[in-house]
C-alpha cells in the first residue's frame, strides 16, 4: 500500500510539476507598484509557497522506490529538481519583493 501512494504521489508530482515553466524571471516592476500591505501579504505567500515546495520536495526525495519500479529512481529525482529550481525562483522573487518593501515602508 505505500509503494502505490509513493508512485501516485510521483505520477502527481509529474503532473503538475512538469507542466509548468519554471524558468521564468521575477518581474520587480510590479511590487514597486503594491502598497506596504500588499508587499506583506506577497511575502508571507512566497513564504508559504517555499515551505509547501521544500515539504514536497522532501517528500519526493525520501520516498523508498521499489527496484523492479523502472526508472523510477530516476523520475523521483527529475522531480526533486524541478522542485528544487520552483524554490530558488521563490526566492528570488522574496528578495524582490523584500527590496521594494524596504524602500517603500
Amino acid at each position: 500500500m505505500k509503494v502505490i501512494s509513493a508512485i501516485v504521489f510521483l505520477i502527481c508530482s509529474l503532473i503538475t510539476g512538469c507542466a509548468s515553466p519554471l524558468r521564468t524571471s521575477v518581474d520587480a516592476s510590479k511590487y514597486d507598484t503594491m502598497s506596504c500591505v500588499e508587499l506583506n501579504v506577497a511575502m508571507g505567500t512566497v513564504a508559504s509557497e517555499i515551505s509547501q515546495t521544500a515539504i514536497a520536495r522532501g517528500k519526493v526525495a525520501n520516498t523508498n522506490i521499489p527496484t523492479w519500479l523502472w526508472g523510477g529512481q530516476r523520475v523521483a529525482s527529475t522531480v526533486a529538481a524541478r522542485e528544487s529550481a520552483k524554490i530558488e525562483r521563490l526566492q528570488q522573487q522574496q528578495v524582490a519583493i523584500a527590496a521594494a518593501r524596504s524602500r517603500k515602508c
